[in-house]
């Protein structure tokens, strides 16, 4: 049985799977930290199951090549044979159940993170009146930002998605004593974002940008609008 679902659901799916009696293989694949991981493991095996861990890093796998499944723990060679021949890649780690996902906050800290904090800088600079002047500074000695900086209007509409992931990876560096402090942040960014999840598409960079504000207006600043178009609505 694979999981996937919101990081934030994992543990209420897996005792919802335990109370069923399960007592194959229960694959977790979430975007969870290694101490949710390990104890997802402890609530399937002590309901008769096996457990593995999974992290998934990636597209959807249309094309050869382009995600790899990461297993961890006792049957993780078993459920990697399951995909052989697959357009997904299948890699065991060593080390024991937890691993896979230890290495998936590893990964998604910096890729969901940097869009968080790049729309957050976006936001601060015009804010201050100097986007304009940031971007001509990028362009001069980060080029790559600007269209980085511009991304998050493509994910906004999944943002609702990773406010979990983003707490869970702050969880994972808390207990590796490290300060989780940017990633709680970027939850913060993904929730403010969330409102997006029933766009038809997706919003413009300024629409984002203006969503991001709320309640940070400079007080010589204009009103705010009475309303906010987002994709084909307006709320």
């Amino acid at each position: 049985m694979l999981s996937i679902c919101p990081p934030d659901a994992a543990v209420n799916v897996a005792s919802h799977v335990t109370a069923q009696k399960f007592a194959g293989i229960y694959v977790d694949a979430n975007a969870v930290s290694r101490t949710t991981a390990e104890a997802i493991g402890k609530l399937i095996t002590a309901g008769g199951a096996s457990f593995v861990d999974g992290g998934i890093i990636g597209p959807p796998p249309i094309s050869d090549g382009t995600t790899r499944f990461y297993l961890s723990g006792g049957s993780a060679g078993r459920i990697a044979e399951l995909f052989s021949g697959s357009r997904l890649t299948t890699i065991v780690l060593e080390g024991p159940a937890g691993s896979a996902s230890a290495l998936k906050a590893s990964y998604a800290a910096w890729t969901k993170g940097a869009t968080a904090l790049l729309a957050a800088i976006r936001t601060l600079a015009r804010h201050e009146g100097v986007e304009d002047a940031l971007l001509s500074e990028w362009k001069l000695s980060q080029p790559a930002l600007e269209k980085r900086s511009e991304a998050v209007s493509a994910q906004a509409r999944k943002a609702w998605r990773w406010i979990g992931e983003m707490e869970e990876i702050a969880a994972s560096f808390e207990s590796a004593g490290l300060p989780g402090g940017f990633h709680r942040a970027a939850a913060e960014v993904y929730r403010r974002l969330a409102e997006f999840k029933d766009a038809k598409k997706a919003p413009a960079l300024a629409q984002v940008i203006e969503v991001m504000r709320e309640g940070v207006k400079r007080p010589d600043a204009q009103p705010p609008r009475t309303s906010r178009r987002v994709g084909s609505e307006t709320r």
